[in-house]
């Protein structure tokens, strides 16, 4: 079978305060859909990293009394250490502060301007520092930034200027032809009717009032703007202009770019347009998720409203954490980040459902069977349900994953839990051992819960990768791809078991809480 390719992103994330639960939500979900496609056999690029350069930087360094590079490593460092307590499994961190990105943005910009894309001129408009972005009157909101609510104020600077009016048909064009590209449509419908048909303006892609940044080659008082030095991360990690192009000629076009709802149009417009004027093919999608809102307001980095995710870590387990983030919001919406919300999920989906559903089954095995797995015999039509259930997960959570959504897909597994629980209540085991006669049966209903389990468990290793390893040592199996998923009679009778472990404590909110 001929190997297939998916490249995936996450935006590069801005290092001006150590990383909050809101960038851990992008990265997870990122970090699922890879698991996800390695194990269904394709080969897979998942890149992740840090947007380095810009005055928001400068000006917070020179607070802290330090260099630019000095500052962003700290946090840099920082982030690592915390995608690695989440298992985030990328394949490549890009800095913008990386040589080898640097010179790749200087031969973008050099060849932009070498074909006319990019021109000098004086650009005067009103700039929101924070966001690093510059705004119309028009798109102002009560005077403010509509993105952050801040303040701007008028800046007057020589720049250079990339023209993206010369392509605004060939993109609508684009958009119109290939459906998929903006999701979902909401954020689509909002770039069309927003940005797009009220006319694209040449785009600032210089400044010269600060000095953190790459160096435009060929006019050194310019350091290269925010959005061709950070969006060109998606290629220049490939070795795009590079003497080692593999990886680009290899994974480029991406799949899917993930982004946060207020970076889409820079995602959907600017980094579409740079593209095509590169004559590079687009990404296939760009899916613009909500924001995990803290209290009724966006987790905040300048407004310190946040634990760091270490703490939630510690205090409930990483798997809590990511099953949290991963089941609790539609993804694409807008969702509430709270502990109380958290504990819940802990003790319902994950304690009662999918912890009790494993430690009665391997508890049961262990007890009537001396921990050695039993055969299957005859099966009868609860049977043959349970086993048509479990044999079909994969295909309905194919389905989920193929729109991006995670919950449904995690849905879909626990839900095949509830359903192992409700087998259980309805063949009562306890009953069947109690009579020699009805030996052949208990084992037949035990083996069909431990060869469901083995799906389950198999099919929730992108989400909860640990929780997966604790179950398969349990179950006394290895196993790292999807190949058996959609068969039964996989595991092994006369296999020893181990014995039960508590994936999951129920925690007492009340206790933890102070509810």
């Amino acid at each position: 079978m001929e190997n297939k390719k998916f490249y995936i992103t996450t935006p590069i994330y801005y290092p001006s305060a150590n990383f909050h639960i809101g960038h851990c939500y992008t990265t997870i979900i990122a970090d699922a859909i890879a698991r996800y496609k390695r194990l269904d056999g394709y080969d897979t690029y998942f890149l992740t990293g840090s947007d380095e350069h810009g005055q928001k930087i400068q000006k917070k360094a020179e607070e802290a009394g330090v260099s630019p590079q000095e500052y962003v490593d700290k946090i840099v460092d920082n982030a690592k250490d915390l995608w690695k307590e989440l298992g985030i499994s990328y394949d490549q961190f890009i800095r913008t502060t990386d040589k080898n990105h640097k010179k790749i943005v200087q031969k973008i910009f050099t060849k932009l301007y070498e074909q006319g894309d990019i021109y000098k001129g004086e650009y005067k408009g009103l700039y929101c520092t924070p966001c690093e972005s510059f705004w119309t009157e028009s798109q102002l909101n009560e005077g403010k930034c509509p993105d952050c609510g801040r303040d701007v104020h008028e800046v007057t600077e020589e720049a250079y200027f990339f023209k993206l009016s010369k392509y605004q048909k060939r993109l609508e064009e684009h958009i119109e032809e290939h459906p998929e590209f903006i999701q979902p449509v909401s954020r689509k419908n909002e770039m069309i009717n927003n940005f797009i048909k009220p006319g694209l303006e040449d785009l600032c892609v210089s400044r010269t009032s600060f000095t953190w940044g790459v160096p435009v080659e060929f006019d050194k008082g310019h350091v290269v703007y925010v959005w061709i030095d950070a969006l060109s991360n998606y290629i220049s990690a490939l070795g795009y202009l590079s003497e080692d192009d593999s990886l680009f000629k290899k994974y480029w076009p991406a799949d899917i770019h993930l982004v946060g709802k207020e970076i889409v149009r820079f995602h959907t417009i600017i980094w579409p347009i740079i593209l095509m004027a590169l004559d590079l093919p687009l990404p296939s999608q760009v899916f613009g998720h909500g924001w995990l809102i803290i209290d009724g307001g966006k987790i905040s980095k300048s407004l310190g409203n946040y634990k760091d995710p270490r703490e939630y870590i510690k205090d409930y387990g990483v798997d809590a954490l990511r099953y949290f983030v991963l089941r609790e919001v539609p993804f694409g919406s807008d969702g509430n980040f709270s502990e109380s919300a958290l504990i819940d999920r802990i003790n319902g989906d994950l304690a009662n459902i999918l912890g009790n559903l494993v430690n009665r089954t391997v508890g049961m095995v262990n007890k009537y069977f001396d921990k050695i797995v039993p055969e299957q015999k005859e099966l009868q039509e609860i049977d043959k349900n349970l086993i048509e259930n479990a044999i079909t997960l994969k295909d309905r959570v194919d389905k989920n994953i193929e729109s991006l959504d995670i919950s449904s897909a995690l849905e879909e597994i626990i839900e095949l839990c509830r359903k192992c629980n409700k087998y259980i209540d309805e063949t009562e085991p306890w009953v069947l051992a109690k009579s020699d006669e009805l030996k052949e049966r208990l084992g037949t209903v035990l083996y069909n819960l431990l060869d469901s389990i083995r799906i389950v468990s198999t099919m929730l290793i992108p989400f909860l990768p640990t929780t997966s390893d604790l179950i398969f040592k349990e179950l006394n199996i290895d196993i790292n791809s999807f190949d058996k998923v959609k068969e039964f009679n996989v595991l092994k009778s006369e296999t020893t078991l181990n014995e039960p472990v508590i994936l999951f404590n129920r925690v007492d909110k009340k206790e933890k809480l102070g509810e």
